[in-house]
Parts: structure tokens; sequence; C-alpha cells
């Protein structure tokens, strides 16, 4: 009996200093997790720190790019107004106004670059705030588990700076069928946005540069109808003369480049069409009739 009674007392011992050993296991695997939990956290506010320093940098960088290319617009304006004092004639002052709409041209994608650098900035800064204010908690997706679909996929239009640009690259490049349905694209899917006015406008310059002169005055019109605070309402309203001058319309062409004058007299395309019509011998301003008496 004492034996038995020795060996059920081992047993028993045994079996109590085996019940607390889960408890102490677990407990030790939470302490781990919480450590390194913490770790996550210290190491995830030191990127937030260092991609806010870069941010800073990269900020600066992209405010003084639109300052140089604003520097490069008010440029472009002044010598504009200097041909006007110029006098030149036609010839010279269309191949002048030639050289200027291309400056033009680089200037809007400059700026598109700069806004488009703005955006995806902004949009890294929103990602990282996401990333900071992310619940710590969440309901864990059960193995084998299927997502649960929140609706059809469907298709969206690239960002409007990124469709603009892709369309500019292929008009610069004499790409020209290309970015006609780019261009297109944008004044279709972004018909409020500001580059809607400016992809109208190209579209109008496509068909002037392949000599279809009426489809180039349908789109300089629309520019002026749909888009009148454009600023390509100006140099819409200048080429839409052009092309009425080229296509031998020289009374409408006339008429429209008075019309730049009185609509945007202080413009750098006003002071190209008062050259033009000098360079003509053309008033700047059409006479008044004449009253006859009987």
């Amino acid at each position: 009996m004492p034996k038995n009674l020795i060996a059920a007392s081992a047993v028993v011992g045994l079996v109590l200093m085996a019940l607390p050993q889960p408890a102490r296991a677990a407990s030790k695997e939470m302490i781990q997790l919480q450590t390194q939990v913490q770790q996550l956290q210290e190491m995830l506010q030191h990127l937030q720190q260092s991609n806010d320093e870069r941010m800073g940098v990269l900020q600066h960088l992209v405010e003084q790019t639109a300052d140089n290319v604003n520097r490069m617009a008010q440029t472009v304006n002044t010598l504009q107004q200097q041909f006007q004092a110029q006098n030149e004639a036609g010839g010279k002052i269309d191949q002048v106004s030639s050289q200027v709409q291309g400056v033009h041209d680089s200037v809007d994608e400059l700026r598109a670059r700069v806004d488009r650098m703005q955006k995806s900035l902004q949009d890294i800064q929103s990602q990282l705030q996401n990333v900071n204010v992310a619940p710590a908690t969440g309901v864990a997706q059960q193995p084998g588990q299927q997502p649960t679909p929140t609706g059809p996929a469907q298709a969206q239009a690239p960002p409007v700076q990124d469709l603009y640009q892709s369309a500019y690259r292929d008009y610069t490049s004499a790409r020209y069928d290309v970015a006609l349905g780019e261009f297109g694209d944008v004044i279709k899917y972004y018909p409020q946005d500001d580059l809607a006015g400016n992809a109208q406008f190209y579209l109008g310059e496509i068909a002037y540069r392949k000599g279809d002169y009426p489809t180039a005055i349908k789109n300089y019109d629309a520019v002026l109808e749909q888009f009148p605070g454009s600023p390509k309402a100006p140099a819409a309203q200048l080429r839409k003369g052009q092309a009425e001058l080229d296509s031998n319309q020289r009374d409408a062409g006339i008429r429209d480049l008075r019309n730049l004058i009185q609509r945007y007299p202080d413009t750098p395309e006003a002071a190209q069409a008062r050259s033009k019509l000098n360079g003509m011998g053309v008033r700047i301003t059409a006479p008044k009739p004449s009253a006859y008496k009987d």
C-alpha cells in the first residue's frame, strides 16, 4: 500500500505541474506579440518621419518648377508684345507667330507636368495618412473564405493629366491620328476640366496642320463657344482667322481678327492680329458705314 500511495502521489504531482504550462506559454506568446507590435509601430513612425522630410523637399522642388514655368510664360507674353511694336510684314509675322505658339505649347506641357507632380505628391501623402490612422483590429478572413464582391468591375478612364500628356506627346511627335483619339477622350470623359478646352484647341491645330481648314475652323469655334473662359480662347480666335485667310475667306478672316482685338485687346494674340492686319494693309477697326442723304 505505501508503494501505491507513493506512486499515486507522484502521478498527481506530475499532473499539477503540467496544468499551468499552457497558460504560461500563452502568456509568453502574448508578450512576444505585443513586443513585435510595438517594434512595428516604432518603425512606422520612423518611416513616416523620413517620408515627411522627403516630401517636404519634393514639394519645394515642385514649387520652384512652377515658379520657373510662370516666369517662362511671362517672358513669352513680353516677346509677343514686342512683336506688336515692330509692325513687320505679314509673312514674317506668321513665322514668328508659329514659333511663339510652339513655345506656348511647351509651357502648357510643363504646366501639365507640374500639376501631375503635385497630384502625385498629394496622393502619396494621403496614402501615408491612411496608413497612420488605420485601425489596429479587424475581422480576420477565414481560411478558404472568398472575399465578398462589392459589385461588377467597371472600366475607368485614365486620369485627365495622364490622358492629356499622352495626347500632347503624340501631337508633338506628329502622330496626329493617335492624338486625335486621345484629345477626344479628354473632352469625352472630362468635359468640365480646364484641359478640355486645350484639347479642343489642339483638335483644331491637327486639322490645320493637315490642311483641313473647314474642320480646323469648326474646332476653333467649339473652343470659343463651349470653353469661352479657356486660356486657349484668344489663340483659337487667332487661328480661326488665319485658317479663313488660308482658305481664301478674306472677309471672314479679317472679321475674326478684328473680333479678337475687340474681345481680348490686351492679349499677345491681339498683338499678332494687329500686326497681321497691318501687314495686309487693313485697318484695325472696321470703318463705320457712311450716312447718305437724298
